[in-house]
């Protein structure tokens, strides 16, 4: 008997047969293949996983609870899981302790259960590795590459009595790892934001974190306080700078009833650093109310209310609400929709021309920057051409030699200070930092030699997205001394194959647009772990993608998009085909004359 189930990426959605004890002899059953992902807000969260015997008898189901037992606080995982184990096997899983213990988090493909005759039954679950969950509750790069799990179950009645429990399961011969499926890993744990200074201490930057809801909420001031002190995760660090060297925690971040305080023992008696430190924790606490006491080797620093710093720090200095443009018969026009705001084209009219594609966006002074793709004529006919100023800009600078076969849409990193902006392109396969004079330079990229398709800047400009040799990678960005460099990236593991286009639609999530069989566009997190499918019903290849970036500072609504595909232009919230109605600014069309598509949409902000 073959039953496919829902088994996709985000776990064991097991549709077995309940309460069906393990048989003498049957056929193999099958769960899966399902969907690539899940949509978030189906999965209920707890902050405990089950035990052994919440799922009595059911195959299925006790795997699935199996592969949550490790979720919670770290130091009992191992107690945890070793309940599952029937006793005979316990000693297979060798206990780690402190910060050893890391769980190997995995995406389940499919899982076949085939019953043998000694009336146990053998589990092989085909699984993804998405990467390492440490106790600092980052999910680290997967060091595994196993892409299949074997082992067994048996009943807990086989043992006439032992360990006083007789019901359920038990699982024999399991693998001599942690393993917490993604499922277990969105429904046990909060996934969190903490922030670390750039490199040049001009902004925060996003680091996401994973923390078990088992943790009480009182708790969660120490938590964030520990990881801030640990530091940023690896692949963050080439772009932002931690706290002092040798800072510790003295005892544990204490409070209650809107009062918090923490005390570390950190060198140095810098006012101003102190000053961005408290700014730190405050946006690395979320949402957390009340009053913060920070001291410095017992040494009181004045209380600051959390909410009151948050809001006159703000974390990115750009307007909020989302204005829509695209090309138009190669030119820049406003794209109007009922409920938003729509602007003008910041260029003049001899400016706006031959454009294929465009990144504007506003400087802290104010001034327009705008980047975009040019036609001109011969086979390398692709130009970029830079302008910035006052609206309306009317002059631009072009890159020179003799042109591209190809160039993505370009993208702006973005500074808090009036230093001269950069921003990244794409050219016949090579990353590129360009300048406000269109000058170009090639980024070196430490990637196997493939090329490089896409690229997307964070609100922050100090992360990027990349597809390079079709896989989809994250990296951090240094702006120090005037140039910019790009830190090792890191693969992430999605269901998504062949990914065509990115951008940045959270601080810790990318839309990301490849194919699950068919093309698609996905919601995935910075560490690949998370996704949730937005569209996948495409019909068409993506070629162009752009994101409207909300953040905790501008309450926005999410999940604004824009895509192109197969020439046509959409919109998502609601979605619809963008027409040239919604195009202004252009002639009219002459009857019977078939009018243009819109192209290469994108956002102001």
């Amino acid at each position: 008997m073959r039953r496919p189930t829902v088994l996709g990426a985000l776990g064991v959605m097991v549709l077995l047969g309940a309460g069906c004890g393990i048989p003498a002899a049957s056929d193999v059953r099958v769960d899966g293949k399902g969907g690539a992902a899940t949509e978030a807000g189906v999965i209920s969260r707890g902050s405990e996983p089950p035990t052994r015997t919440a799922s009595v008898s059911d195959n299925g189901a006790f795997v699935s609870n199996f592969l949550s037992a490790a979720a919670g606080e770290p130091d009992r995982a191992y107690e945890r899981v070793k309940a599952f184990i029937a006793p005979e096997d316990k000693t297979r899983l060798q206990d780690k302790k402190g910060s050893e213990v890391a769980l190997n988090v995995v995406r389940l493909r499919e899982a076949v259960y085939t019953p043998n005759r000694d009336r146990t039954t053998t589990v092989k679950i085909a699984v993804q590795q998405l990467g390492v969950l440490r106790t600092n509750g980052t999910l680290a790069p997967p060091v595994a590459t196993e892409t299949e799990y074997e082992f067994g179950l048996r009943s807990a009645a086989f043992d006439g009595g032992v360990d006083g429990d007789r019901a359920g399961l038990y699982i024999i011969n399991p693998p001599n790892v942690l393993l917490l499926s993604d499922t277990a890993l969105r429904q046990y744990y909060q996934d969190e934001t903490i922030y670390f200074w750039s490199s040049d201490r001009t902004r925060l930057v996003p680091d996401q974190r994973y923390r078990p809801l088992a943790v009480p909420v009182e708790r969660q001031v120490n938590e964030v306080v520990k990881w801030l002190v640990g530091g940023p995760s690896d692949w963050l660090r080439p772009g932002v700078v931690g706290l002092p060297d040798r800072t510790e925690l003295i005892n544990n971040a204490t409070g209650g009833n809107g009062r918090w305080e923490v005390n570390l023992d950190m060198s140095g008696d810098d006012q101003d650093g102190i000053d961005q430190l408290i700014t730190q924790i405050a946006w690395s606490l979320g949402d957390l109310t009340g009053q913060l006491e920070l001291k410095i080797r017992n040494n009181a620093q004045p209380v600051v209310d959390l909410g009151e710093r948050r809001d006159s720090r703000v974390l990115y200095p750009y307007a909020a609400g989302p204005q829509r443009f695209g090309v138009y018969d190669g030119a820049i026009h406003p794209l109007d929709f009922d409920g938003e705001p729509s602007g003008s084209v910041p260029l003049t009219p001899e400016a706006n021309r031959n454009v294929v594609s465009a990144s504007l966006g506003l400087a802290k002074d104010r001034r327009i920057l705008a980047a975009m793709v040019v036609t001109g004529s011969g086979k390398n006919r692709y130009r970029l051409a830079v302008g910035t100023g006052a609206d309306p800009v009317s002059v631009l600078s072009r890159s020179g030699g003799a042109g591209y076969s190809s160039i993505s849409r370009p993208v702006w990193l973005r500074t808090v200070d009036n230093r001269p902006s950069r921003g990244l392109v794409v050219a016949d396969g090579q990353l590129y930092r360009f300048d406000e004079a269109a000058r170009m330079y090639p980024v070196p990229l430490n990637l196997p030699s493939a090329a490089v398709t896409a690229v997307a800047a964070a609100l922050d400009g100090q992360r990027v997205a990349l597809i390079a040799g079709g896989r989809l990678y994250v990296a951090a960005v240094n702006l120090d001394g005037g140039g910019v460099s790009i830190g090792p990236p890191r693969e992430l593991v999605t269901s998504l194959t062949n990914p065509t286009a990115v951008d940045w639609g959270r601080e810790d999530q990318l839309v990301v647009a490849g194919s699950v069989g068919q093309p698609a566009i996905y919601e995935i997190s910075v560490d690949g772990a998370l996704e949730t499918p937005l569209r996948t019903d495409l019909g068409a290849k993506v070629t162009h993608l752009t994101a409207y970036p909300t953040n905790r500072g501008v309450r926005a609504a999410s999940g604004a998009y824009m895509y192109e595909a197969n020439g046509v232009a959409y919109r998502s919230s609601p979605f619809e085909r963008i027409e040239p109605g919604r195009v202004r600014d252009i002639a009219p069309v002459p009857t019977g004359v078939r009018p243009s598509n819109p192209s290469a949409p994108f956002f102001l902000y």
